[in-house]
């Protein structure tokens, strides 16, 4: 058995954090920053800053 083999079966399970690799939920993303943009856009608007 090699080191790593051996530390994998005694290393506990590690939850995933949404590092880098996490790209599920890049559309998501999007859409509501745009929606955030607008809202900002609109506020001002409303208050006479544009």
């Amino acid at each position: 058995m090699t080191h790593s083999a051996a530390a994998a079966l005694t290393a506990p399970a590690r939850a995933r954090t949404g590092g880098t690799g996490d790209e599920d939920g890049r559309f998501t993303e999007q859409v509501l920053g745009w929606v955030l943009a607008v809202l900002v856009a609109v506020l001002a608007a409303r208050l006479g800053l544009v």
